[in-house]
């Protein structure tokens, strides 16, 4: 073969490489077909029976009677909880979780799990494929040594190669059909401890009895099919469920494969109905240009809003740039954003004229609005939407308000880096 040949063979090779490398990335970054694009106006209140009536048909799952909530928070309340919970379980456990590395937390939920398993309870894992790569093996083999089926979603193949983008960030664990947890925590030593400095974090996770949790169990169902192709169901894991309380919620779901809107449709209708109030808290708030357009229209009727975001202590700088970029006109619409300044700031909770609360996985970025599997629980009830304001307010406590003068005089280098991270916000 001649050198001549030998170049032009090789230019080839590289070129089609380069191309089919193009062509993947281009498959994960693309956002599905079915796309928001005019502002949901304000027609209603929350508190009116019409919003109810439009979240339960337009989202999925119809709200539901006769739930109640607790809230967790970080690590020495949830990981106690979860813990009783599966060690007293009976007959199912699913659990599905994005992060789950190793350390003391991990081992500890893997034995848990392991231990049901060998009980002869029903065990059946979900762990994201990127979000558990730092996991330890041994802790998965633990598990499937006990008789727990273990399983990662979507993990590296050449045949889903255009879907590497698209990854499970929903939280879920049910016990036995009748108990169900969700919120923003992964499976890390820095979800342990009680928040108490910048290496352990502040997150909230929330329990729920009553008939929600068919919808919770439903929701793991949606990715153990996919994953394994596989349907759990029977009176072992969708057993009959009585009253617990008297809150009304539901859980629903979004995925690229069905309803990627839906997370992003449920925040464009609260922040429409809002009359009074909106309390936001997003560890990562990179909204597109629909939501920012909902919060000053919210603004301009009055509403008052409050956006709680992390502060110096933040896992993702480019994200904090990428949020900070876009401030200026939320600030000048009278939007109050605060930082939190002890550690970093996990939660993700919406409340909305203090009626309705909604919690889960869901970020307040594009990413979770159309590329992420997530769940979000929304529960309707004045006292649960007052006590979570308490919270919010006790957070607010530990926080720096960021003013419009403070973000016009933001330092010449980061709004150079801004005009680089802004084009990709849809995948930090």
């Amino acid at each position: 073969m001649t050198p001549r040949r030998r170049k032009m063979l090789w230019t080839i090779a590289i070129t089609a490489l380069v191309t089919l490398i193009g062509v993947v990335l281009a498959m994960n970054f693309a956002t599905p077909e079915k796309k928001l694009e005019r502002k949901i106006e304000h027609h209603y209140a929350l508190a009116d029976p019409q919003y109810r009536r439009e979240m339960s048909v337009m989202l999925g799952p119809a709200i539901v009677p006769g739930n109640r909530v607790e809230d967790l928070h970080n690590g020495d309340q949830i990981f106690p909880a979860m813990l009783g919970a599966i060690r007293a379980a009976r007959k199912t456990i699913t659990f599905e979780t994005y992060i789950y590395w190793s350390g003391e937390i991990g081992r500890e939920l893997a034995e848990a799990l392991a231990e049901r398993a060998r009980a002869g309870v029903a065990v059946s894992v979900l762990l994201d494929w990127v979000g558990s790569l730092k996991m330890d093996e041994a802790l998965i083999q633990l598990m499937k040594d006990a008789g727990a089926r273990v399983h990662r979603y979507r993990p590296l193949h050449w045949y889903n190669l255009g879907r590497m983008n698209n990854r499970t960030h929903r939280k879920l664990l049910v016990v036995d059909g009748r108990v169900g947890f969700t919120g923003g925590v992964g499976v890390a030593e820095q979800w342990t401890g009680h928040a108490q400095d910048p290496d352990h974090w502040r997150d909230m996770h929330f329990r729920l009895e009553g008939p929600a949790v068919a919808q919770f169990q439903a929701a793991f169902n949606d990715n153990w099919i996919k994953a394994t192709g596989e349907v759990l169901n029977g009176a072992d894991y969708f057993p009959p469920l009585q009253r617990a309380g008297d809150m009304d919620a539901h859980m629903f779901i979004a995925s690229p494969a069905g309803g990627s809107e839906s997370m992003h449709l449920m925040y464009l209708m609260g922040i429409a109905a809002a009359e009074q109030s909106i309390d936001l808290q997003a560890s990562y708030f990179v909204p597109d240009a629909l939501i920012h357009k909902a919060l000053i229209a919210a603004r301009q009727r009055g509403v008052r809003i409050r956006i709680l975001v992390p502060g110096k202590h933040i896992d993702s700088e480019t994200v904090r740039l990428a949020s900070k970029a876009e401030w200026g006109p939320l600030l000048q619409a009278g939007v109050e954003i605060h930082e939190y300044l002890p550690t970093m700031m996990h939660n993700k909770l919406l409340i909305i004229d203090q009626e309705m609360v909604s919690v889960g996985s869901t970020n307040f970025d594009v990413r979770s609005f159309r590329l992420n599997d997530e769940a979000s629980l929304n529960v309707y009830d004045r006292g649960f939407a007052q006590r979570m304001t308490r919270v919010f307010e006790d957070d607010l406590k530990h926080t720096k308000r960021y003013t419009y003068e403070t973000w016009a005089a933001r330092p010449l280098k980061d709004k150079l880096i801004e005009r680089f991270v802004l084009p990709i916000k849809s995948q930090l």
